[in-house]
Order: C-alpha cells, then sequence, then structure tokens
C-alpha cells in the first residue's frame, strides 16, 4: 500500500470490482485505451494485474480517494504486454475516472507508483507511452519529468495502419 496526502494506492478487492468495470465500461475514460470493456474483459485485466503483483510484487494499484473511500481508478507499473514491441518492460499506466481529471491525482498517484518502483521494487527504469493525441497523458508524464524518447517510439501492432492510435510516444523515468 502508499498513501499520499489524498490517495490510498492498495491491491484490489473483490468489492472493488463494480468500480473497476464501470470505469472500463465508459467511453471517455477508454477512448485513449482501446474502447470499453466487457466486465469479463475488465476482470481480465484485474487477474492480470493480481498476477503481476503476486509474481513480481508490482502491479497497477486501486487508486482510492482517503476523503471519502471512492475508488477513482488505476495506476502502477506492469511489464508491458506480450502484443506490444516493448513487451516485458516495466511501465507505468493509469486510467482515473472524468471527474477527476485537471485535478492532479493522476500526477499525485504515478509519482508515488515511481518512487515504490524506484525504492521498494529495486527498478532502474520505467517507460510511459500513449498515442500522440493523448494530451493529458503527456502532460502527466511531462510534470513527471520522464524524458521523451522519440528514439524509443514505436506501432502499435494491435491497431490497423492509419489507425490515429497506432503511433506510440515513449516517455523514460530513472531514478
Amino acid at each position: 500500500m502508499i498513501e499520499t496526502e489524498r490517495l490510498i494506492l492498495r491491491r484490489w478487492r473483490d468489492d472493488d470490482r463494480p468500480a473497476f468495470h464501470a470505469i472500463c465500461a465508459d467511453p471517455e475514460v477508454m477512448d485513449w485505451l482501446g474502447g470499453v470493456l466487457t466486465p469479463e474483459e475488465a476482470d481480465l485485466r484485474l487477474a492480470r494485474v493480481e498476477e503481476t503483483f503476486d509474481r513480481l510484487g508490482y502491479g497497477r494499484f486501486c487508486v482510492e480517494r482517503r476523503a471519502d473511500g471512492r475508488v477513482l481508478g488505476w495506476c502502477g507499473v506492469m511489464p508491458a504486454h506480450e502484443s506490444q514491441p516493448i513487451a516485458g518492460t516495466p511501465e507505468i499506466g493509469w486510467r482515473l475516472i472524468p471527474e477527476t481529471w485537471g485535478h492532479g491525482y493522476a500526477t499525485e498517484a504515478a509519482a508515488a507508483v515511481l518512487a515504490d518502483a524506484f525504492g521498494r521494487v529495486g527498478l532502474k527504469e520505467v517507460w510511459a507511452y500513449t498515442s500522440p493525441h493523448n494530451l493529458r497523458s503527456q502532460s502527466v508524464m511531462v510534470r513527471l519529468r520522464l524524458a521523451r524518447r522519440p528514439d524509443l517510439d514505436f506501432e502499435n501492432p494491435n491497431l490497423p495502419p492509419g489507425d490515429p492510435f497506432r503511433p506510440a510516444r515513449v516517455w523514460v523515468a530513472r531514478p
């Protein structure tokens, strides 16, 4: 568990599933993340997260607001999915409900996750990537002082050529 001024980042519980399903079914949230997920698809994501926590000691944490206990989303480091050209690379990501956007929650959570990844976990490098159009995530990466690495950019093979979300811009964080 990680605590910040406004947030608790913790492992997922079974009673968090309805909130996670709702987040993954929100078209606004999922616009940059490949589209909405069914509850079954969301459960598969959570299963991968839990397996990663069990195997590696890190993963995507449930982000809970301290003030009211509300689940706001997730944030954490995972090995990049095997379908990506950067498979296995520690990659930070976040997914938060729209009402939190513009209030610094993503930056606060991600900064705490990076500190944990470099401190407790001992990682030497963490990558972040997003499409050129996802300006909100890029702004978080800039606020976190991640280094933009155009030499590491890649094409997402899960999307067809010409899809505006196929190009992936890469940033890298180091301790």
